[in-house]
């Protein structure tokens, strides 16, 4: 998988998803310290033990880098920015049962919105797994020769 370079001075607008997903019950906002536990398990859960290794490191951040949407009291997805490297959005994700009602797609802005708020003109999400998604969602273009990126590694453990 490529990296991918977002404009972030040319982003979407997100405050219009968000309303109409807060008018469905589903809200997007920013985890909170005391969430730390139920995010890793939720990613755990519903991805990889390396993804949660990766994100949870968004809650030493101040601002905690993780969005969170969910669904009354029920954690359906997550995006996190700035955890393996800086500038980097990812990983991202949302349960399969509630996959295609725009609620990845307000992660990720929510996200690259607070990576703008940073100052940063650019950001890359790395190793983007669903490429026309990203390109939809926010004119991400294929970096050339990012593949392997800096996931080129093998893993420990």
């Amino acid at each position: 998988m490529a990296d991918m370079l977002v404009r972030l001075y040319n982003l979407p607008e997100v405050r219009g998803t968000l309303d109409e997903l807060a008018a469905e019950g589903i809200v997007v906002r920013r985890a909170q310290p005391w969430e730390l536990t139920a995010v890793r398990r939720f990613i755990e859960e519903h991805f990889s033990r390396g993804w949660a290794d990766e994100a949870i490191l968004g809650f030493a951040r101040q601002p905690i880098s993780v969005f969170i949407a969910q669904d009354g009291k029920r954690m359906v997805g997550f995006a996190a920015y700035e955890c393996t490297a800086r500038n980097f959005f990812g990983p991202m994700g949302v349960d399969e049962a509630y996959r295609k009602r725009g609620i990845g797609a307000a992660l990720t802005l929510a996200c690259l919105h607070a990576l703008r708020e940073m100052g940063y003109g650019y950001a890359i999400i790395g190793a983007a797994g669903p490429e026309d998604f990203y390109t939809k969602v926010c004119g991400a273009e294929p970096i050339a020769d990012s593949r392997p990126g800096i996931y080129h590694w093998e893993s420990v453990g």
